[in-house]
Formats: C-alpha cells, sequence, structure tokens
C-alpha cells in the first residue's frame, strides 16, 4: 500500500486538530546564530533526509546500539510504518502524541487516532494506520497542494522523514522505519532545540556535500519567546 508522498504544510497539520497557535516553521540552519531565529517553545524536530547506503548503515547501527542498550520507554509513542511514502504523517503523528501535554490537541481525526491506538504497541498502531481512512484521505488532499507536482504512488521517493521530540529528560528519534524510539542521550525543554540539531548533525556526517537535507520544528509561533 503507498500514500502520495506529501510536501511540509502546516495546513495539514491544523486539519488533523493541532491548534493555529503551533506552527511548522524553517530551521534555516543548526550553529547558534539561526537557531535563536526559531521561535520557542518548540514540541518537535522533523529532519527530511535522503535515504543512501550510507544512512541506511547509519540506521542499523543505531538499532543495534538501542538494543544493546536495552533501554525502552513506555511513555514514548510511537508506531511502525507499513505505508509507502506515508512518512510526513508519521512523523507529524509521533510529534503531535508525544506533546500532548503542550499542544492541546483539538478533536478530529487525529484525537480520534490516538484515543484509539494508546493502549497498543508500535505494530498494531501501524496497522491502525493503513486503516484509518480519514488520516489517508487528508493526507491525500495535501498531497495535491504542494508547489510541485505530485509524484504517483509508486514512484520511488529517496527522501524520508522522521522526527525528535525530548520526553522525561531525553530526546528521542521516531521514525516508522525503525521497531522503537532511538534515545539519542539526556535532554530537556530547554536545550531541546540545540540538542535536536546535534542529532541532526550526526546524520549530516554521514551524506558530507550533500545538500539535500531540510530540519523544520514545530514551534509556538504565537507565544514565541
Amino acid at each position: 500500500m503507498a500514500w502520495v508522498p506529501l510536501e511540509s504544510n502546516p495546513d495539514f497539520m491544523h486539519t488533523l486538530g493541532v491548534p493555529k497557535k503551533w506552527g511548522l516553521v524553517d530551521v534555516y540552519g543548526l550553529d547558534p546564530e539561526l537557531l535563536a531565529l526559531v521561535p520557542k517553545p518548540v514540541a518537535a524536530v522533523i529532519l527530511l533526509y535522503p535515504i543512501s547506503p550510507n544512512t541506511e548503515q547509519y540506521k542499523a547501527e543505531l538499532e543495534k546500539k538501542e538494543i544493546e542498550k536495552g533501554t525502552k520507554n513506555n511513555n514514548v509513542y510511537h508506531l511502525d510504518q507499513y505505508v509507502s511514502n506515508a512518512c510526513g504523517t508519521v512523523a507529524i503523528i509521533h510529534s503531535i502524541a508525544n506533546k500532548l501535554d503542550e499542544i492541546k490537541l483539538e478533536s478530529g481525526v487525529l484525537k480520534e487516532f490516538l484515543d484509539e491506538t494508546k493502549d497498543l504497541d508500535s505494530k498494531q498502531r501501524g496497522e491502525k494506520l493503513v486503516k484509518a481512512q480519514s488520516i489517508s484521505s487528508t493526507h491525500e488532499e495535501f498531497s495535491q497542494e504542494g508547489q510541485t507536482e505530485p509524484p504517483s504512488e509508486d514512484e520511488k521517493v529517496i527522501h524520508h522523514f522522521l522526527a525528535f521530540i525530548e520526553k522525561d529528560g531525553s530526546i528521542y528519534e521516531l521514525d516508522g522505519r525503525k521497531p522503537f524510539p532511538i534515545n539519542h542521550g539526556k535532554s530537556s525543554p530547554e536545550t531541546f532545540l540545540e540538542d535536536a540539531a546535534r542529532v541532526c548533525k550526526e546524520y549530516m556526517a554521514h551524506e558530507p556535500g550533500q545538500v539535500l537535507f531540510t530540519v523544520m520544528a514545530i514551534a509556538d509561533i504565537e507565544n514565541a519567546n
């Protein structure tokens, strides 16, 4: 099963029930002076990166290290991605689901989905998303509204979205292509953006010279510090 790839669009998450005080903003660089331009607070960071042999090897290394650590946080919401090209929607779901204390989600298709899946495991949540017609229809609608001509459902996509959130004093990477969250070390609400930038740089280091990386933040644009 495949969906049409989705471009980054803040209206998409608002349609899912995210209040408009939260916006999806570009992070123009990972150095301190450019991170300072991002509105605060930041609930989540989303990275778009190119899938390549190097980044696939890094993915495998992260999964192996996580298994070796044997750590698990049941407070982190994670779902497996079984639908091709759904990674943008999965990144939004991961971001919002883990920040419900901050992002007061309004009634709608996403709130219903999270209520239905909160007590399920990652695999079961992913299976539920496959059948979530209301979310897939919303994804389909916004995939047609991008600035570029949308590709077909079966066209190979070489980029992938994943999300970073801070939870219980750690920064977690959430990716539907990985079987579990990846703990990238200690973090806090105050240092989260800088910590996420550090991990994004680690991804970029595996493709030196590659410019096909994009970083975005879900930030409070109404009450920005």
